[in-house]
C-alpha cells in the first residue's frame, strides 16, 4: 500500500498554507505523523514541485523521491492526474492512498479504518466522509428570475422534517483509497455503487484552504 501526500507549492486561498506553522509544527507535518503512525501503509512519498516543501517533508521522515512537473503543478492540475504520476514514478502497489496535507486532523487511525472498509466490504475504494451539514433536501437554487427549486428533490411522499431526513454525507477531503488497477481504469476515487465510505465526526474533518478554514482547523484541535 503506497501513501501519496499532494501538495504543490502555489495556494491562491492560503499562500504557504502547507508549511504554516499549525500547532506547533508545519502543517503537512501532521499528515506525515498520521501516515508514519498508519499500520497499513507499506511506503510514504510526497509529491510536490516546491523545494521548500520538499525539505521540510523530507525533514520530518517523509521520501520525495521525485518533483512534480510544471504540467502538474498548476491550479487546473487534478489530484487523480497527480496520484497516478505518482502511481508511475513508483510502481509496483496494489493499494493507493491519497492524503491531502489541508486535513491535519485526521488520525492514523482514520487512514488504517479507511482502508480496512475497503478491505471488508469487498469495494475497489473507500473515501472519508462526514455528516452533510446541509441536507441536499433543503437546498434550493435560483432560476434567472429568482425563483427557487430544490437541487434535489425529495422523492414523493417523504417527510422534509429534520428529525425525519434520511442520514446524508460529503467528502471531507482527509483519506482517499483505491485500487490501483481500478483507479487507473476509472480515473475516479469515487464511483456511485463502488466506492465505500470511512465516517469522521466533524471535530476530526477539518480542510482548510483560507485563513479562516486554518484558524477554525486551530479551534477545533483546541477541543
Amino acid at each position: 500500500m503506497l501513501a501519496v501526500i499532494t501538495a504543490r507549492g502555489g495556494s491562491r486561498g492560503l499562500p504557504r498554507k502547507n508549511v504554516l506553522p499549525f500547532r506547533g509544527r508545519p502543517l503537512i507535518g501532521w499528515t506525515i505523523a498520521a501516515a508514519q503512525a498508519s499500520g497499513r501503509i507499506d511506503r510514504l512519498v510526497l509529491s510536490s514541485d516546491d523545494p521548500e516543501i520538499i525539505a521540510v517533508a523530507e525533514g520530518l521522515g517523509c521520501e520525495a523521491p521525485f518533483r512534480r512537473t510544471p504540467a502538474l503543478s498548476g491550479g487546473a492540475a487534478t489530484s487523480i492526474d497527480v496520484v497516478l504520476d505518482a502511481l508511475d514514478r513508483v510502481p509496483g502497489y496494489d493499494v493507493v492512498v491519497l492524503l491531502q496535507p489541508t486535513s491535519p486532523l485526521r488520525t492514523a487511525a482514520d487512514i488504517d479504518g479507511t482502508l480496512d472498509r475497503m478491505a471488508a466490504a469487498g469495494a475497489p475504494g473507500c473515501v472519508s466522509v462526514r455528516e452533510a451539514q446541509s441536507h441536499p433536501w433543503l437546498v434550493f437554487g435560483q432560476d434567472g428570475e429568482g425563483r427557487l427549486n430544490p437541487f434535489a428533490p425529495p422523492p414523493g411522499g417523504a417527510s422534509s422534517r429534520r428529525q425525519d431526513l434520511p442520514p446524508a454525507f460529503v467528502l471531507n477531503g482527509a483519506v482517499y483509497a483505491a485500487e490501483v488497477a481500478w483507479l487507473r481504469r476509472e480515473r475516479v476515487f469515487v464511483r456511485p455503487g463502488e466506492t465505500v465510505a470511512w465516517e469522521m465526526p466533524a471535530d476530526r474533518s477539518a480542510d482548510i484552504d483560507t485563513l479562516e478554514d486554518f484558524q477554525a482547523a486551530e479551534r477545533l484541535a483546541e477541543g
